[in-house]
């Protein structure tokens, strides 16, 4: 019988193949835009104006996914979003907003 050999796989390849995950932030009442938008921009990197298209998503539909990585940058990026802190903007705020992770391919 004859053997077949595999193919040898590069590291850049198996870096594709890691599952990847969505970062999605939760609506609550108790953060303003300004909140978010600085929030967003702080953490994600992104500007005032996408970060504010997340403000309008979350407020909206009561979700919207923030970034879609590898399981340990989701979950650091999880991580700051529930370290951020409360809205100073509003006494009712008493802590940061909350964020999920859920696998890329699952959608609501």
């Amino acid at each position: 019988m004859a053997t077949v050999a595999l193919p040898e796989v590069e590291d850049d390849t198996l870096d594709r193949l890691e599952p990847l995950y969505h970062v999605i932030l939760l609506d609550d009442n108790d953060h303003t835009y300004d909140y978010v938008v600085e929030m967003v921009v702080a953490i994600f990197g992104v500007s005032e104006t996408t970060a504010f298209r997340h403000a309008v998503e979350v407020d909206t539909n009561g979700r919207t996914i923030l970034l879609t990585c590898p399981w340990e940058q989701a979950r650091d990026k999880q991580q700051q979003v529930h370290a951020y802190g409360p809205d100073w903007r509003l006494d009712r705020s008493k802590g940061s907003m909350s964020a999920i992770i859920e696998p890329a391919g699952v959608e609501a």
